[in-house]
């Protein structure tokens, strides 16, 4: 291992990855698993959506936040030495080549691809005269009511668009009624249409046929303005910034004001123009001169420029054998239902793998807490779990049972805050108590306690994870889940609730570790611990496991104990500012990213800590916002066979992976990591098989 050091400031701008860069190749790796013949082919399809839904939030957010450093000239460079102009200009060729990328796949590659399997998606020019009169009924009894075309002239001005929704600009010549010329018009599809039209089979031999909506749509934009002749309609779409603004220190009730809010969010500072590569120019440069943007915000796109609604032929094509297998969670014996789940955690903690373990006994210690009279009190906090969930549920019995349920709901959980708004309420009306944690900094923790009375005693049955409580996210995203009665973790989270209930000085915790308190400092101490036992010449190895590692404090340390020796390995889902393999600073550091079947979500970090090992699991990735701006926890994992759980099934499978991962290089690009002549190793796959129950073949 090398202990030579490169005789250059830690601070220096080269040896970190701009954020926003970082963020685009994260893209990049979801849009290759669209290009990766080893994935099922509806899989890929569904694959190219997710890259549009989240080049979408890309925009409204990130590239949003940057347009608006830029118009107040704000524009401090980050430790990569980049500014918000500069970085546009860098994300802007990046994104196109991007766009070109997944239109060239979906057009080359996935629909022919589908469609010799008999899963048609049928353009205008392929409508057999059957299908176009299906069609043209289906246009005039379900589309054409509920259209409302604004022509534009003196009296119509150029109508205020939503963002993301889908809209036609079109052009004619004639006069109408009225005697006017018009300069054209915008029609804009209602979001209350489907935007992908299953057809009968009937007319299409088979039972996997449809249609675009903007395809019906501009077969028949004519009838919209009768007596006008129609030269051109292109489709086109607007994202917005859809950030919201809430002044907590001013406000007085947070709920009232992103109620007040959110509606903004629809018709927030335009920040990207999408149009159909056949769009005329000058079209195309009236377009941008109502939505305020220049040429440099325009993306023209062959084919739908709502490319993520595409996602719907996956649910709607009954072809398992062109998705992944299903599978059926595992659950341990003593958790199943009908299972008595406090009884079970008195025997010992219990650890639970996500999606491969199911979150069912999550829920069911919920519904058994809700239920049971010697169950006095259930806190919990609620980030993105919405009021129709099964945990929802649970609480609203618990609450009319006369528990005394508190539940601390992050209001501000971005895109999700409508469904926490209705939520809060609706726990309120059972008579539940709800709080919304603390002004300036988001309850990111994930925590349930439980107090029962038991004898003459009180027992706290606590559950912490590092994901959401959301059933439906725990089928998709990797994550750990520790249900323990362990009595210093009861009393920890249990003063944790307290902070974000009421109010008072912040205690010592006794095993958990919290943002913005102390997580920060004890990372960087159990770093340099690393690199002193690596210097004295003592085994020294560092593994973890996050979305995202931006903050410059810990990369530094990370880039330190490279230097002294220490053996680091890092699985970083997303954003990664940290160099590695920089010759003299980072080249004892190997970064992969994995991006496969699951998304991966779990934050687990080891360290070999002299032999002694600590092994912790959070809901805190390496970033500032988490570790300063956030109240996050990280909890140990102390049983020896659940510690070696965690560092199997959490670190070391992700490390060993030769399928789904991919290598970061020095410079911050990306390499497909290739098993040669070995056998692939699949992570997910692996885990998987390991831990979840095998599907019944009768099924």
């Amino acid at each position: 291992m090398s202990t030579i050091r490169e005789n250059r400031s830690l601070n220096d701008p080269s040896l970190y990855v701009n954020r926003e860069l970082g963020l685009v190749r994260f893209h990049r790796r979801v849009l290759s698993q669209a290009q990766d013949p080893d994935v099922p082919l509806l899989e890929r399809l569904r694959f190219l959506s997710i890259f549009s839904s989240i080049l979408d939030e890309f925009f409204e957010i990130r590239v949003g936040g940057l347009r608006e450093q830029v118009a107040l000239g704000f524009s401090s460079p980050g430790p990569d030495g980049l500014g918000a102009q500069e970085m546009l200009a860098r994300v802007r060729d990046e994104v196109l080549e991007l766009v070109e990328v997944q239109y060239r796949e979906l057009n080359e590659v996935l629909l022919p691809s589908l469609a010799e399997r008999g899963i048609h998606i049928y353009r205008r020019s392929e409508w057999t005269p059957e299908q176009a009169r299906w069609i043209r009924r289906y246009f005039v009894e379900k589309v054409f009511p509920v259209l409302t075309p604004v022509g534009l002239d003196p009296a119509h001005p150029f109508p205020t668009i939503l963002n993301k929704s889908l809209n036609f600009i079109v052009t004619m010549d004639g006069n109408d009624a009225f005697g006017r010329r018009s300069r054209g018009a915008v029609v804009q599809a209602p979001r209350v249409l489907p935007r992908l039209i299953p057809l009968p089979a009937e007319i299409t031999g088979g039972d996997n046929g449809s249609v675009l909506l903007s395809s019906v749509i501009h077969a028949h934009v004519d009838d919209l303005f009768p007596g006008m002749r129609v030269s051109g309609c292109d489709q086109f779409r607007v994202t917005r910034n859809s950030d919201l603004f809430i002044d907590e220190e001013e406000t007085e009730n947070l709920l009232h004001a992103l109620k007040g809010e959110l509606p903004r969010r629809h018709f927030g500072r335009a920040v990207r123009l999408e149009v159909s590569d056949t769009a005329d120019p000058a079209t195309v440069d009236f377009l941008l001169e109502q939505f305020d943007l220049t040429a440099d915000d325009l993306y023209r796109v062959n084919g739908p420029v709502n490319l993520h609604r595409l996602e719907a032929l996956y649910h709607l094509a009954d072809r398992p054998e062109l998705k992944y297998a299903p599978f059926a969670p595992g659950v341990p014996r003593s958790l199943e239902p009908g299972q008595d789940l406090f009884a079970a955690m008195r025997d010992g903690d219990i650890l639970l793998h996500h999606p491969f373990e199911g979150f069912s006994p999550v829920v069911e210690l919920l519904r058994q807490a809700a239920a049971d009279p010697d169950v006095l009190a259930i806190r919990q906090t609620v980030y993105r779990t919405g009021s129709d969930s099964p945990v929802a549920r649970a609480l609203f019995d618990a609450a009319r049972n006369g528990k005394e349920v508190t539940a601390v709901i992050e209001l501000r959980a971005r895109f999700d805050e409508a469904a926490n708004i209705d939520l809060a309420t609706r726990l309120q009306e059972e008579g539940a108590k709800v709080v919304y944690g603390i002004v300036g900094f988001k309850a990111h923790a994930k925590m349930l306690m439980i107090v029962r009375r038991e004898g003459e005693t009180l027992r706290r049955y606590v559950h912490l994870g590092t994901g959401n409580y959301n059933p439906k996210t725990a089928r998709a995203y990797t994550d750990f889940s520790l249900m323990t009665t362990d009595p210093q973790i009861g009393e920890d989270v249990h003063a944790i609730f307290q902070q974000l209930t009421g109010l008072g000085a912040v205690g010592e915790l006794r095993k958990l570790v919290q943002t913005p308190f102390g997580l920060h400092d004890r990372l960087l101490k159990l770093i340099d611990e690393e690199a002193r036992n690596a210097r004295e010449g003592r085994p020294a190895r560092i593994m973890a496991k996050m979305n995202s590692l931006i903050e410059p404090q810990i990369i530094r340390a990370l880039y330190r104990a490279s230097q002294d020796g220490v053996q680091i390995d890092l699985v970083v889902r997303g954003v990664c500012c940290l160099r590695p393999g920089v010759p003299g600073i980072s080249e004892n550091i190997r970064v992969v990213s994995v991006v496969g079947r699951f998304l991966e979500h779990s934050r687990t970090y080891h360290f070999h800590a002299g032999g002694e090992g600590v092994t912790l699991c959070s809901s805190a990735d390496w970033m500032p916002r988490n570790l300063f701006r956030r109240v996050e926890t990280a909890f140990p994992i102390e049983h020896p066979e659940l510690r070696q759980r965690v560092i199997e099934e959490g670190l070391e499978a992700y490390v060993r992976d030769s399928c789904n991962a991919w290598v970061m290089q020095p410079d911050g690009d990306y390499m497909k990591v290739s098993s040669g002549d070995e056998k692939p190793f699949n992570a997910q796959r692996h885990l998987l098989e390991s831990l979840a129950e095998p599907e019944d073949p009768r099924d």
